[in-house]
């Protein structure tokens, strides 16, 4: 079908510019071309109707990030296709937080081109980001027909079963994307609930195997001694209790995708069987001699480190090697920003028609502390939160009381020096917060304020908050008598850094990431600085 979309190309090479040309001809897009990032920039500020950027980031004045950074924050960005050929995670996540809706890796082959641009532009206008109300004036002025509807599956924040917009997300996005159409196999890797099966669902969705059969095996969850058929069957009496026939999961997933799950926990015997599959693609049933050919695809996965369990001799190099064709690392939630409050807020309007309960959202306090919490269990804990909350309170708003434990603790809001009400007067509002969540607390502690700073030095968590002049402080040593004594009192700044974190996560009951808000540092920066016993 012919379009009307004008898609600007920014490449500096005259050759692939040339190519991208003759490719996106094909489909009727209406091309300009550009081989730098001023001329791109001259152009989007005549406000010429562009409805889609395919830039190269590597121009010859200056680099491709920093311009669609500056065209997203000036407002005159349409959506834009990055062409990079660093193939990383990291790359893909850098493009796309600068405002690229997708990164194909150079060379980039023609089908790939198209599909990629097909996809932006079927999308509805509504829901495009940064330039998207540009290029809907520019394509309305134009005669433009409407976009044909996206695939329900495929909405702004959600993506075949994932909700999340974060950039990490839509780097794993992409990725699927781009290993969807092929036959190659997937290795997906990340922390236990980060939804790997759905991962594999989506990558099967998408894939031109979509109508065949998604068929998933748990290596964790079937006994060894039983794995082997589960995976490649076997016939009437190959051992005891072998009553039937059974075909097993690779020709059950004929014409479709095998998921294994959980590969780590693979038997290594049965792993050379499946590395013997995966080369010859033909199945032998347990106690038969017949050879039988099947069509699958592989996807797995697992919640370890695989080059560890390579090394340590858990798992075969050669069936690592042979599995990981294309790879995909799914975050964990604690890296996914604002997609925790999403997750949250779809679960609990689902959960609340389920159990008939009419929660409308989470007050501030209760988002504060799902956005702080560590979330070890991932998307999975996080989902398990919400059902609890909406099975166990009525109301119209989620408080942080109502919250199942940790979250409901005080020291998921301030750390335990905080709650005393005698710093109302420091905290300011911040102690009435608390007052009004937990009145338990109202009642001021006996005995004195341990652990705290010199007077006049900031309190970690509260800006513009000092230590009162009252509270009593060391005085420093003076020149002279005992000045030496004075000296060796000193400690290395490093040991200082270490005690205060080390102090900070045991107040926060081993919550790093709530720690390092309260210290106004990365949660990263502890990471490193525990790893480190000290510097050089």
């Amino acid at each position: 079908m012919t379009q009307s979309a004008r898609i600007l190309i920014v490449e500096p090479a005259p050759s692939l510019s040339h190519a991208y040309v003759t490719a996106l001809k094909r489909d009727g897009y209406d091309l300009a071309v550009v081989e730098n990032g001023a001329a791109a920039r001259r152009l989007l500020a005549v406000g010429d109707g562009i409805d889609l950027l395919l830039i190269n980031l590597q121009l010859t004045d200056g680099s491709g990030i920093d311009l669609l950074r500056d065209l997203t924050q000036s407002g005159l960005a349409p959506r834009a296709i990055a062409l990079t050929a660093q193939g990383s995670v990291q790359a893909a996540v850098e493009a796309m937080r600068a405002g690229a809706a997708d990164v194909l890796l150079l060379p980039v082959g023609t089908d790939r081109l198209r599909s990629a641009v097909s996809a932006i532009m079927a999308q509805p206008v509504a829901t495009r980001e940064p330039g998207s109300a540009s290029a809907a004036k520019g394509a309305k002025a134009r005669g433009a027909k409407a976009p044909a509807a996206a695939e329900p599956a495929i909405t702004e924040y959600s993506f075949y079963g994932f909700i999340g917009a974060s950039p990490p997300m839509k780097a794993a996005y992409r990725l699927i994307e781009a290993a969807a159409p092929s036959k190659a196999t997937v290795f997906i890797t990340g922390e236990s609930g980060t939804g790997k099966e759905v991962c594999a669902e989506a990558i099967h969705r998408r894939s031109p195997r979509s109508d065949g059969p998604f068929i998933a095996i748990n290596c964790a969850a079937i006994p060894k001694d039983l794995m082997e058929s589960e995976i490649f069957g076997h016939v009437k009496g190959a051992f005891t209790g072998a009553g039937t026939d059974h075909a097993g999961a690779t020709l059950q997933a004929d014409g479709g995708t095998l998921f294994l799950d959980e590969i780590g926990e693979m038997d290594l015997s049965l792993q050379a069987k499946l590395l013997r599959f995966l080369q010859t693609g033909m199945v032998k049933k347990v106690g038969s001699e017949k050879l039988e050919p099947v069509d699958v695809r592989i996807v797995c996965a697992t919640n370890r480190d695989p080059y560890a369990e390579v090394q340590a001799g858990r798992f075969r190099e050669d069936l690592f090697y042979r599995l990981q064709v294309i790879s995909i690392e799914l975050p964990p939630l604690r890296e996914r920003g604002d997609d925790i409050l999403l997750i949250a807020r779809y679960f609990l309007e689902k959960y609340g028609r389920e159990e008939r309960k009419a929660f409308k959202g989470f007050s501030t306090e209760a988002e504060g502390i799902l956005q702080t919490y560590a979330w070890p269990g991932n998307v999975r804990q996080l989902l398990n939160v919400v059902r609890n909350v909406v099975v166990l309170n009525d109301g119209d708003e989620i408080k942080p009381f109502m919250l199942p434990p940790p979250l409901n603790k005080p020291t998921m809001i301030v750390p335990p020096i905080l709650q005393d009400p005698r710093w109302a007067a420091v905290a300011g509002p911040l102690a009435s917060q608390i007052g009004q969540s937990f009145p338990a607390l109202a009642a001021p502690p006996s005995g004195p304020i341990a652990g705290l700073g010199i007077p006049g030095v900031p309190i970690p968590g509260l800006a513009g908050s000092r230590v009162p002049p009252s509270l009593p402080s060391s005085p420093a040593p003076v020149p002279g008598e005992g000045w030496q004594d004075g000296e060796r009192r000193i400690r290395p700044l490093w040991q200082v850094e270490k005690e205060a974190i080390d102090e900070a996560i045991r107040l926060c009951h081993g919550n790093i990431t709530r720690a390092a808000a309260l210290l106004e540092i990365n949660p990263c920066t502890i990471y490193r600085r525990r790893q480190k016993k000290r510097p050089g």
